[in-house]
């Protein structure tokens, strides 16, 4: 069988659970022959589970070695972009961890190398593989049940302890890793968010830094938003709430989609609203409307698709569950909440960038935050983020 021969770039909680997925027979069309690191103790637990790998402490030197086709970059935020130009311009595959970024002017910089590039470029978009969210995106964007009105998700099941925000130099700083909720928990529902209900045209924002914990990014925010049809919606994430919620709500013309719990609850009108509202004659009239579960194909295999995805389309063409510069989209969100709650005010989409980074690099060379850092390694994928 042809394989992919893979680096990887980065052996922390991402790069670490990759490799055993890997090791686990779980993508049968990849060979890992090269990994990266900058810290020694990460390097020296690689080679312990691989030892027929190459090992590298920087990452030019192994996409210089010949010993890989593609790349996944698993390293913090900053990185992404940069590394994903390097690759691409040595004749490398790409595959980057989320975010894309950490603002858009760069990973608009990175998506043209990217279209001019003959390789693949794929962003780790897990979440697409998931058959609720699938299903979802398919009712809405069938057109079955008519425009969107208005769309509400509420994902507070982020809650983390200080020990968390502790565990890594890089976490929860504006220069190591450019935010907080917005930038680890949430770049998945903010690239679902857009990917099932189109992206927005304003935004209007409160991001409160440091809410909850001893941390200088946003730990707890509230987005606003408006579409170019006349929709609305709101996004309210934290790390600081327990128990906390994930639950997606889509009120189109004909239906309310709801999604939680592991189920897509359909509300199905047997009239669109538009319709009925303005032709009924009692002001008090209800529509009738049936309620059924969704049926889903149970299919959620996560980073373990999205990476034999990534090499079917190395070897054969096949589509990727997301292609790497689709990853701006979130972003902007991200990008326009900050901007937002910075200025105090409304703004448009697309983001000011030039403005986003100045601010941005004023928040880093005015932090005068200081954090305790105890490192941990989480080599469980499902607690990571």
């Amino acid at each position: 069988m042809e394989k992919v021969r893979l680096g990887i770039i980065g052996v922390g909680n991402m790069g670490s659970s990759h490799i055993k997925n890997y090791l686990n027979g779980k993508m049968p069309e990849i060979e890992i022959t090269a990994v990266a690191d900058i810290k020694p103790d990460r390097l020296e637990w690689a080679k312990e589970q691989l030892p027929e790998v190459k090992i590298y402490d920087n990452a030019s030197a192994l996409m210089d070695s010949g010993e890989v086709e593609a790349v996944l970059i698993a390293t913090p935020h900053y990185d992404h972009p940069p590394l994903v130009k390097e690759a691409l311009s040595k004749g490398l595959h790409a595959m980057s961890e989320k975010p894309a970024g950490v603002y858009t002017k760069q990973v608009r910089e990175m998506n043209e190398v990217a279209n001019e590039s003959d390789k693949i470029f794929a962003i780790m978009f897990n979440q697409r593989t998931n058959c609720l969210y699938r299903k979802a995106h398919e009712l809405v964007h069938s057109g079955i049940y008519g425009e969107m009105k208005r769309v509400t998700w509420i994902i507070t099941d982020w809650y983390r302890t200080q020990a968390y925000y502790n565990s890594g130099g890089w976490r929860a700083t504006w220069s190591g890793e450019g935010g907080g909720v917005l930038l680890n928990q949430c770049p998945h529902q903010l690239d679902l968010w857009q990917w099932i209900c189109g992206m927005p045209e304003k935004i209007t924002a409160v991001c409160h830094e440091g809410k909850w914990h001893n941390i200088e990014v946003e730990d707890d925010v509230m987005i606003y938003a408006e579409y170019p049809n006349g929709a609305t919606g709101t996004f309210i994430t934290t790390t600081g709430d327990y128990p906390g919620t994930n639950r997606l709500e889509i009120t189109l013309d004909k239906a309310k989609l709801i999604c939680e719990n592991g189920k897509l609850i359909v509300n199905e009108l047997t009239c669109g609203l538009a319709e009925f509202t303005k032709n009924s004659e009692d002001g008090f009239a209800s529509i009738e409307y049936k309620t059924f579960e969704a049926e889903l194909d149970g299919r959620n295999e996560q980073h373990i698709e999205v990476m034999n995805k990534f090499a079917g389309a190395i070897l054969r063409g096949e589509p990727l569950t997301a292609k790497g510069q689709e990853g701006i989209n979130g972003l902007m969100i991200s990008n326009a909440a900050f901007l937002s709650s910075w200025l105090g005010k409304t703004v448009t989409l697309p983001v000011d960038e030039e403005l986003f980074h100045k601010m941005l690099q004023e928040k880093i060379a005015n932090s005068t935050f200081v954090k305790e850092v105890k490192e941990v390694v989480n080599e469980n994928m499902d607690s990571t983020y």
